[in-house]
């Protein structure tokens, strides 16, 4: 075979390699959605979680109010788009992001892209909203031997990445078990069990998701008047985005 022919051999491999590979490579360029449908600080206190662990990651928030929106040409320079936290209202969040903004996130994802959600992040994803996943997901709250009965902030103890550790929890969902028909791989457990951060794909993307915030700051812990005590002693953030790479932080059952 001459060498004109290996290289286009070469060529055709690489451009169909799978998604696994895609999702194997680091973070660099990350979109982080603020606007209606997160809350305060939200998006920003991702952003310092993010840039613990990529110092070198190149991060814009987008939205409909920011200067970069939420569309298909855009979300195409991004390697990670990241749905944080926001209020209790599932609906309203999904209706402020618009049909468009939607099939965005969806398509961009579908394509190769990879997608964080955490707490509403990850209650977008579901189903019946951005339908990244398979199912319809629940909170946690009130489950049998979860710490948290209604929607009070607290820290609740996980096994994260197979170590034992507690995490900022706001009325977060729990996460269905893998099984043959939907595949995934669990990061973190409750207490009780239930899955607390899964690993997902969707088409040829990667969605990662998290009921409680891995992402929350000292801050966080002293407006809620949770003792700084029960802050994470691990990295657990870094966690999800090694999980999001590709990398270790992500196990099957």
């Amino acid at each position: 075979m001459n060498l004109h022919a290996i290289a286009a051999t070469l060529f055709a491999f690489f451009t169909l390699l799978p998604s696994s590979v895609h999702a194997a490579t680091p973070i660099a360029h990350v979109a982080i959605y603020r606007g209606p449908a997160g809350c305060e600080g939200c998006s920003e206190n991702v952003k310092t979680a993010l840039l613990r662990v990529r110092p070198t990651a190149q991060i814009d928030f987008v939205g409909a109010d920011e200067s970069i929106d939420i569309t298909p040409q855009n979300l195409a320079r991004y390697d990670l788009y990241v749905q944080p936290g926001g209020g209790q209202d599932i609906p309203a969040a999904l209706d402020s992001l618009g049909d468009a903004r939607v099939q965005a996130i969806r398509d961009f994802v579908a394509q190769g892209g990879r997608y964080l959600g955490l707490c509403m992040g990850a209650y977008l994803a579901d189903d019946s909203n951005f339908g990244l996943i398979p199912y319809d997901l629940d909170s946690e709250a009130g489950r049998p031997g979860f710490e948290v009965a209604g929607i009070a902030d607290a820290a609740v103890q996980v096994v994260w990445d197979g170590k034992a550790d507690s995490v900022f929890y706001q009325d977060g969902p729990y996460f269905p078990r893998p099984d043959a028909t939907s595949p995934s791989s669990t990061i973190a457990t409750y207490r009780n069990g239930d899955v607390a951060a899964a690993r997902y794909t969707y088409e040829n993307g990667v969605v990662v998701l998290s009921g409680p915030h891995p992402e929350a700051d000292r801050e966080w812990f002293e407006k809620a008047n949770i003792p700084l005590s029960k802050m994470p002693r691990g990295e657990l953030f870094g966690a999800l985005v090694r999980s999001i790479e590709g990398r270790n932080g992500a196990k099957s059952p």
